[in-house]
């Protein structure tokens, strides 16, 4: 028996998702992410910031037990999927956070809370630091929106060891050039792929516009999947050890 030597993890399909959304319809949110994970066939499936509500800074807190989410749960189970979804979440103390949560056939928790928080979202409180996600061996790096910016974040999240770095994030149109950017910046500085899920459509925030273009990108740089402007759309690639 040959000892010490790695073991390939088996291939992980990863897609990301702008599904059409609408503002603080919860219910109506929760089907549209549920048909995308039927969509996607896909092991995961990123979605955009805030995606259960929109970016509408007011919308109320969501549990994670929330059961409003159960067909969600449902569409995963059927699937195999782990579906990364936005969402306002409460935290302790009080606080509320611009979270992810991490969806599987099981139920939902909250797997990440945004760290570089803006100051037009002075309603919610920074998170903890970073985080990963395992999934199948595959160590998922996790950022939301304007994490992405600071190059600390994806390094004290690749310290905690992380293959993918998986952002949640919303742009304008005439910003549509910046996911690219600092997904190449982060692949030259880290070696990792990199998944952003871009909201599509028209949302608050002054978003009546947002780019869409949800990608994912090889750690040598280039573009495996896009996605184009277009609410509705996904993308999606396989991720393997071994030259990319």
């Amino acid at each position: 028996m040959v000892t010490g030597v790695p073991v390939p993890r088996q291939p992980l399909v990863v897609a990301v998702a702008q599904p059409r959304i609408v503002a603080y319809d919860v219910v109506t949110n929760v089907a549209a992410h549920a048909d995308a994970v039927r969509a996607a066939h896909a092991r995961v499936v990123v979605f955009p910031e805030l995606s259960l509500t929109g970016y509408e800074l007011d919308a109320p807190p969501i549990p994670a037990d929330d059961p409003r989410l159960a067909p969600l749960v449902a569409a995963c189970a059927e699937t195999g999927a782990t579906a990364l979804v936005g969402a306002p979440v409460r935290g302790t103390a009080g606080r509320e956070h611009i979270a992810m949560l991490a969806v599987d056939g099981v139920g939902a928790r909250v797997a990440y809370r945004k760290v570089h928080v803006h100051r037009s979202e002075e309603r919610f409180s920074p998170g903890d630091g970073p985080a990963v996600l395992d999934v199948d061996g595959w160590r998922l790096g996790l950022a939301i929106c304007r994490d992405t910016r600071f190059a600390a974040h994806d390094a004290a999240t690749a310290a905690l060891g992380m293959d993918v770095y998986v952002a949640a994030v919303l742009d304008h149109t005439r910003d549509a050039h910046v996911p690219a950017e600092r997904a190449r910046r982060v692949i030259a500085d880290r070696g990792v792929w990199v998944a952003t899920a871009s909201f599509a459509g028209s949302t608050g925030g002054g978003f009546d516009e947002a780019a869409g273009g949800s990608a994912i990108w090889g750690p040598g740089g280039g573009t495996l999947a896009q996605a184009g402007p277009a609410a509705g759309e996904i993308a999606s690639a396989m991720l393997r050890d071994g030259p990319s």
